[in-house]
């Protein structure tokens, strides 16, 4: 059995949302530069330069890389043989975006009560997924996740009849939909089956794959590579102003279903994929 404090959860949460609002990963870097040898269109080419130099400022300066430093979602893989001490688990996490956010001067962004709209000044609490999983790890990822991608997602309980073609027609309904709004480039999450929340949680999950990593299952990454061409082909561009790359890449996640349902969320994240990991 391996011991983990709380101290240690709160230090780690509070590093990796400063570290995932300061430092854009390697492999958005990585499909930024594809997206510029792609684009053809010149505002569109030159709006991808500037986010690559952003990007640059922010790892440079320890800054964010966007004035929304998001909502913290927190996922948490908790080995079965980790037994954690000194507190809960759910109180070290919200310490550490208290602190994190804190500390790296990050926009407070949360607000206690949905309709009477105060906030809680200091970007807590988390939304938290646990995952309860063999061996003796504390695995954390920190996904902070702006508004204004956030509210561009959707879910549609679809009938099975609708099948594939169904699942296509709403993911570009959704992207067409969502426009500029979104910051474009996106990266597209979509899930597929389970329930009305599983599948929401599939797409999220999908975000935090490696931006262009396709699915393992080789008909999904099928899926995704024409989604992804006939999102792009929808000639929203960079910031909505036009060109040949409206996604950086389309993630899709499946579940099996119900007999008689038919799942489909999709959750766009804008250009600034924001998620850092620890293991403990």
């Amino acid at each position: 059995m391996k011991t983990i404090d709380v101290g240690r959860i709160t230090q780690a949460v509070a590093k990796l949302c400063k570290d995932a609002n300061y430092y854009l990963g390697e492999d958005v870097i990585e499909a930024f530069n594809n997206a510029y040898e792609q684009e053809l269109s010149l505002t569109g080419k030159e709006i991808i330069e500037q986010l690559i130099k952003n990007a640059d400022i922010a790892r440079a300066e320890d800054v964010p890389m966007c004035q929304d430093t998001g909502f913290a979602v927190v996922f948490v893989e908790l080995g079965q043989d980790v037994h954690i001490v000194g507190g809960s688990l759910e109180d070290a996490i919200n310490e550490g975006v208290r602190q994190g956010y804190t500390e790296g001067y990050l926009r407070k962004s949360i607000v206690g009560h949905p309709l009477e709209r105060v906030n809680t000044g200091d970007n807590t609490p988390a939304v938290i997924h646990l995952k309860l999983v063999p061996g003796d790890q504390l695995k954390i990822t920190v996904a902070p996740k702006g508004g204004g991608s956030e509210n561009m997602s959707a879910i549609k309980m679809l009938k099975p009849a609708e099948g594939v073609d169904g699942v296509k027609k709403f993911v570009l309904d959704t992207v067409k939909e969502a426009g500029p709004n979104p910051c474009p480039p996106i990266i597209v999450g979509v899930g597929i089956g389970g329930t009305f929340e599983k599948a929401a949680l599939l797409a999220k999950e999908a975000l935090l794959r490696p931006v262009g990593v396709p699915s393992h299952k080789p008909e999904i990454a099928e899926l995704e590579k024409e989604l992804l061409k006939k999102v792009n082909n929808l000639g929203i561009g960079p910031q909505g102003l036009g060109g040949r790359i409206t996604a950086l890449a389309v993630h899709v996640n499946i579940y099996p279903a119900h007999i008689a349902s038919l799942p489909v969320a999709v959750n766009i994240n804008c250009h600034a994929s924001r998620h850092k990991e620890v293991i403990l």
